[in-house]
């Protein structure tokens, strides 16, 4: 019997009755006669079966890992894809494009997932880190990671993720170990591409089949108990820079100062000791010279000579007044140079 669902709609509409109930398509599926009977419907039902179990599909983004009795054999891309049914293979969906993340130090209100503080208290846990001066600092942060190698990311290591936190946490501690406490503070993207590729290296070394996208680093900060003495310091430090800055604009004035005027002292004290040892050197060429023409002739020479230093000397004394040895009295000479004024005026 052929099963018409409009005839059956309408009669139900006639009697002015609800529409057909699934206790009714039951019924009308019960009354159907197929040929072959029961065993046909069972092929029919095994075939739907075979098929839906053999034919599978993948996301864009994302890879099927393919395993026959437990066996890895293949992968397969997106779209449609196919494998033996009933357990023979079975299949493993990987997000490869999916970026994931993890976050280390932060803490989550509850009245709202998307609002992340950083703990500053001294239970900080796993951003609770030492740094390469010995101070404590709490280095909050997160890791962005995605899928590159399905097979390794499935078969190689039991725990990914529990894998990824420790190793990041410990690539974290070895980074901050080797930095002093103002560069934590003030250097943190660098530290944070130091420990993604410290990172990254680690991960490669155990097989994760992980990618490490970006590692973000948060405000860092100390303990708190420690906050309001790590100001002190800091403030010391920073009037110690002051100090020293202004000391050596002192220096860079005074020092290039002094150097000028030793080196002008040091290039007159040159100067003239040049000069003294030339006029030296004349006087004695000269004097070699008049001694020379001494040896020659020395009575005229002497006369010369007396009579040229005679010519240099008189004119230095002023007034000269020549007296006879026998005059005795000298009044009428004390007026000489005033009278001689007088009558020039």
């Amino acid at each position: 019997m052929a099963w018409d669902w409009e005839k059956l709609n309408q009669q139900h509409h006639q009697k002015g009755g609800p529409p057909p109930q699934m206790e009714d398509v039951l019924k009308q599926i019960k009354n159907i006669k197929l040929p072959g009977g029961t065993v046909f419907l069972a092929l029919l039902v095994l075939l739907a079966a075979i098929a839906y179990s053999c034919f599978f599909t993948i996301d864009t983004g994302s890879v099927g890992v393919i395993q026959r009795f437990g066996k890895f054999v293949r992968t397969a891309q997106p779209g449609l894809n196919f494998k033996w049914p009933f357990g023979i293979e079975i299949v493993n969906k990987v997000a490869i494009e999916k970026v994931f993340r993890e976050e280390f130090g932060l803490q989550t209100d509850a009245s709202d997932s998307r609002d992340r503080s950083v703990s500053a208290s001294g239970d900080a846990g796993e951003a609770l880190m030492l740094t390469g001066d010995l101070n404590v600092a709490i280095v909050p942060w997160i890791v962005q990671y995605r899928v590159k190698d399905p097979y390794s990311y499935l078969f190689k290591v039991r725990d990914v993720k529990g894998l990824l936190r420790d190793l990041s946490e410990a690539s974290m501690r070895v980074v901050v170990g080797d930095r002093s406490i103002n560069e934590v503070i003030t250097k943190r993207q660098e530290i944070a591409d130091e420990a993604k590729q410290v990172l990254q290296r680690e991960l490669d070394d155990a097989q994760t089949g992980l990618l490490v996208v970006n590692v973000e680093l948060k405000r860092t900060n100390v303990p708190g108990p420690v906050q309001q003495s790590f100001n002190e310091v800091n403030q010391a430090t920073q009037e110690k820079e002051k100090m020293i800055y202004q000391a050596k604009e002192d220096y860079n004035k005074a020092i290039p100062a002094a150097r000028g005027e030793a080196e002008r002292t040091i290039k007159a004290s040159e100067g003239y000791a040049l000069d003294r040892v030339n006029r030296a050197k004349g006087d004695t060429s000269r004097f070699v010279a008049v001694y020379s023409e001494y040896i020659k002739a020395k009575d005229v020479t002497m006369r010369r000579l007396y009579l040229e230093a005679m010519k240099d000397l008189l004119p230095k004394l002023g007034p000269k007044y020549i007296i006879d040895t026998d005059q005795k009295n000298l009044l009428p000479f004390l007026n000489m140079g005033k009278e001689q004024k007088g009558g020039e005026k």
